[in-house]
């Protein structure tokens, strides 16, 4: 048990989309993330999600509906429900999803990370 830094965490990495793992409990892993440029549709089948939004300004497109986050807004997005991020500026993030949680749900493209990396 130590504690950590959201921030330090961030400025460890500068790539978009690319998700790292800064934390685990109960099954689940916390991911800090910077987001650039728009994400591909996609859906959770087994799993819910949670964005926290901790610099920025994201869009969670849905297909009836864009729901808009700043910084400090969360938003839990039921599994099965199809999304697509769309950051236009870079946005820093905190994901918490269960361990199982492909970023890209069932689609395989060139945003899928099946293997994360710790820090």
């Amino acid at each position: 048990m130590s504690k950590f830094n959201i921030q330090d965490k961030l400025s460890q990495f500068s790539d978009h989309w690319n998700p790292r793992i800064i934390a685990e409990l109960n099954g689940q892993h916390v991911k800090a993330a910077k987001l650039k440029g728009e994400f591909t549709w996609h859906s959770h089948e087994e799993e819910d999600e949670l964005f926290m939004v901790i610099k920025g300004k994201l869009e969670i497109h849905f297909r009836d509906k864009v729901e808009y986050l700043f910084s400090g807004d969360c938003l839990v997005i039921p599994r099965g429900v199809e999304h697509k991020p769309v950051a236009l500026e870079e946005v820093e993030v905190l994901l918490f999803e269960p361990k199982t949680t492909v970023n890209t749900g069932a689609e395989v493209n060139e945003f899928t990370k099946k293997k994360l990396d710790e820090i």
